[in-house]
């Protein structure tokens, strides 16, 4: 479980985000949309830790967390996967080529990773991912800099991997018909504050305000 409870993000005078309360059970998978500097990876990044903040937050788990912009170490793609992982090497390296295979990148195992594209990159960081527990799952755009085929297969690999142990997702993305495929409830945050709190299903077919309305009409998704 996750709570959150009055968490103010201030940078100078500036306020990007005030939420005065929020819940997120365990096993929910929730979206967080809105357009840019509404205040979605600023509260990705509070809840998982790596900024400071006002107010109380709580969590419940191991929470592992993905950045938009994904920045592997300066070796190979293998030795990216097995970086994190504990155990003997062999051990290590089958179920870093498990992940490798899931990601389709198998056969860049020996590639330095930095001259990876940028979607292979988003791929690798999953790899990462799938290695390694958690209960909670942090993603900030991870199809952003992947195209339709590539975003097809990682939004199975993280479908499959939730899943897996029905593990508590929260997601950061600017289309609504991804939030709909991978999550069942929307937050959409408009100036750092929760605009829109409803079912995927819901925001897209009736959403709440005339900001949500105008964001669903930009997306043309129906």
């Amino acid at each position: 479980m996750i709570e959150c409870k009055s968490i103010i993000k201030k940078y100078g005078e500036r306020t990007v985000l005030d939420i005065p309360s929020l819940k997120i059970e365990k096993g929910e998978r929730v979206a967080l949309t809105g357009s840019n500097g509404s205040g979605k990876s600023t509260l990705l990044k509070i809840i998982s830790g790596i900024i400071p903040f006002e107010g109380e937050l709580s969590t419940e788990g191991k929470l592992l967390y993905m950045p938009q912009k994904n920045i592997p170490f300066d070796m190979t793609v293998l030795s990216n996967v097995t970086f994190s992982m504990t155990g003997k090497r062999k051990e290590k390296e089958e179920k870093a080529f498990e992940a490798l295979k899931k990601t389709g990148l198998d056969a860049l195992y020996k590639k330095n990773a930095c001259v990876l594209s940028g979607g292979e990159q988003a791929r690798l960081a999953l790899a990462r991912i799938l290695v390694l527990h958690c209960d909670i799952l942090l993603l900030d755009e991870p199809t952003g800099a992947v195209d339709i085929e590539a975003e097809e297969l990682i939004e199975k690999i993280i479908s499959d991997y939730i899943n897996e142990k029905n593990r508590t997702l929260i997601l950061s993305t600017h289309s609504p018909l991804q939030a709909k495929r991978l999550t069942d409830k929307v937050l959409m945050l408009d100036k750092g504050k929760i605009a829109e709190d409803s079912s995927s299903e819901e925001f897209i077919h009736s959403p709440k305000t005339q900001f949500g309305k105008k964001f669903i009409d930009m997306w043309r998704v129906f």
